[in-house]
């Protein structure tokens, strides 16, 4: 089972990572927690991320894919994969569809996380954790997702592989709309057959 959660910061794609993962038995693959101990272990990708990240800014396509190509490929070789933070943008979306495809790991369905950018702030600001969370900031990361991720959501939409979900309703909600949108699109699976 290979699925991927789109949704600005906010709306709960690694919450819902997480219990999918554990539902399926799969893997939850983050981008942004690969790339957090990357800067927390000052390495040279690391440093690089560190600047970027503070200012609201995406990484780099090919770092990105680069980085991710070895867990996606374990995850698939184990049972599968909850993909949450990549791709994030149509551009990164393509050329990771290319070399999915090309291994035989590319995803099965595409889950789009809904949540009005009022309650995405209310989220953001309770879990500030400092300095780089500050209003301004979080105000900028979801200027960029408008532009630069949004566009997913009409992308996978074209391929068939989307699925809405209301992201603004409580956390269990939103998990029993997400396994029955996943078993709708892939029928029944048991944690066995995942």
């Amino acid at each position: 089972m290979r699925i991927l959660l789109i949704g600005a910061p906010g709306s709960g794609k690694g919450t819902q990572a997480d219990r999918l993962a554990a539902r399926y038995q799969v893997t939850h693959i983050s981008s942004g927690d690969l790339l957090r101990q990357h800067v927390q272990d000052a390495t040279p990708l690391g440093l690089v991320v560190k600047n970027l990240v503070e200012n609201g800014d995406f990484v780099p396509d090919s770092v990105v894919m680069d980085m991710l190509r070895k867990p996606v490929l374990a995850a698939s070789e184990a049972g599968g994969y909850v993909l949450d933070g990549f791709p994030r943008s149509v551009a990164q979306a393509k050329a990771a569809y290319a070399v999915a495809r090309s291994l035989g790991v590319e995803i099965q369905v595409a889950i789009h996380l809904d949540v009005d950018r009022d309650e995405l702030v209310r989220r953001l600001l309770a879990r500030s954790r400092g300095s780089e969370d500050t209003a301004e900031v979080i105000a900028h990361r979801l200027d960029v997702y408008l532009e630069q991720t949004a566009p997913l959501v009409d992308y996978y939409t074209e391929r068939e592989w989307l699925v809405h979900v209301d992201g603004n309703q409580p956390v269990d909600a939103v998990t029993q709309l997400i396994v029955e949108r996943i078993e709708e699109r892939l029928g029944p699976a048991s944690p066995a057959s995942a």
